[in-house]
């Protein structure tokens, strides 16, 4: 009942910053595969999802090694709210500009309400699966994602986090194709 309630919340939170429930034109879609398309972080899922799970596995290390002794039940509370707090921030227009300044997003205008709770359930994939596989398993299966899609997208978790704080002329001309 908690998950189900943060994840409402943050979906009433975006509603209120003016995100859409299916985003641009409210397009109802399950796929987005381009990253350059205007239905990226509309649809119900797109190729970021998969940094969701890695944000899962991470939560789940992080949450872990904080509050070993709590059950893994409120572990996943807890990875859950620290989720969807993102979630939110990631849709205000701070952050959305953000992106479109120093990433590859040039045509980012926050996530539809639906995607981000996708996104939401991909944590929760993600820290499932953490709590479920052998260690080196879970940092083969997050490393997996990350060279993934850095073959697929030019981007990634680690390179979307350090654009965000660090932003790189080289890197961004890399990601564009040049």
């Amino acid at each position: 009942m908690a998950l189900v309630l943060i994840v409402m919340t943050a979906g009433l939170a975006e509603f209120a910053l003016g995100r859409r429930l299916w985003g641009v034109g409210g397009i109802p879609g399950f796929w987005s595969g381009d990253i350059w398309s205007s239905h990226n972080s509309q649809f119900l899922t797109d190729p970021y999802t998969f940094t969701h799970i890695s944000h899962g596995i991470l939560f789940y290390g992080a949450v872990t090694v904080l509050f070993p002794t709590l059950p893994l039940r409120k572990r996943l509370i807890v990875a859950v709210g620290v989720e969807a707090a993102w979630e939110v921030l990631e849709n205000t227009s701070y952050v959305i500009n953000r992106y479109r300044m120093e990433t590859i997003s040039l045509n980012y205008f926050g996530d539809s309400i639906v995607n981000s709770m996708a996104d939401t359930l991909a944590c929760v994939v993600g820290f499932l699966l953490a709590s479920r596989l052998h260690k080196a398993v879970t940092i083969a299966v997050f490393a997996g994602l990350e060279f993934a899609l850095l073959l697929w997208t030019r981007d990634n978790l680690v390179l979307n986090i350090l654009m965000l704080f660090y932003s790189s002329n080289a890197i961004r001309t890399w990601q564009r194709g040049g």
